[in-house]
């Protein structure tokens, strides 16, 4: 049976029909590639954050570390400014002792010495030397004994080498001159006594007449 131009019509339509792709035939592959991209942006995203939290983490365990480097540190340097500290004001605590104490010994020496200078034996009158030089040893020898025990005080210490020692000959000397005024007092004292028991002997010797036949057997 032949064909109708209205039969061959709706094969042609038919044909095209057939041969037109639907465009949801491509949908489940674009779907799977865009759930593909955004697995892999994620997983890329949570990459980063993992990496984040890493470097975080890194920078925070650095940052205790420099946190207790500087606790030892500081208690450390603490410890050792305290002690220096203790030391300083221990030090300058018996520094001033010391400067005190030498300015009290400094002021008696000066005294001392300014009496001692003052002495001068050349000018003394010759009625009044014994008086004088009496007076002078005992200046002297005050001088000497505060000196001495300046020199025992700061043996010793760290100030024991401003003094060159005790004296020696000086102490000596004194104690002679002593002698020799103690000697000359005692006979001073006792030449009343003296001379009146010549003078009795003389006189007895006169009334007995042993005085006579000495001078006579003399001549």
């Amino acid at each position: 049976m032949p064909l109708t131009s209205s039969d061959r019509r709706q094969n042609l339509k038919l044909r095209e029909t057939q041969m037109e792709i639907p465009q949801d035939a491509y949908a489940p592959t674009e779907d799977y590639d865009g759930k593909l991209a955004d697995a892999q942006t994620q997983l890329e995203r949570l990459q980063a954050q993992r990496e984040e939290l890493e470097r975080q983490r890194n920078a925070l365990e650095e940052l205790n570390l420099r946190r207790q480097d500087f606790i030892n540190s500081q208690l450390d340097l603490s410890e050792r400014l305290n002690t220096a500290l203790t030391s300083l004001e221990r030090e300058l605590y018996l520094s001033k002792q010391e400067i005190e104490d030498l300015e009290q010994t400094r002021k008696a020496l000066v005294n001392h010495l300014q009496k001692i200078d003052s002495l001068h034996p050349e000018s003394w009158p010759q009625g009044s030397v014994e008086s004088e030089l009496q007076q002078a040893l005992v200046t002297m020898d005050k001088a000497e004994e505060e000196y001495d025990q300046a020199v025992s005080y700061f043996r010793g210490t760290r100030k024991g080498n401003v003094f060159g020692g005790p004296t020696s000959g000086g102490r000596s000397r004194l104690a002679g001159g002593e002698f020799r005024s103690a000697l000359i007092n005692g006979f001073a004292f006792n030449l009343p006594v003296i001379l009146l028991g010549t003078i009795a002997l003389v006189i007895y010797l006169l009334n007995s007449g042993i005085l006579g036949q000495v001078v006579t057997n003399t001549r």
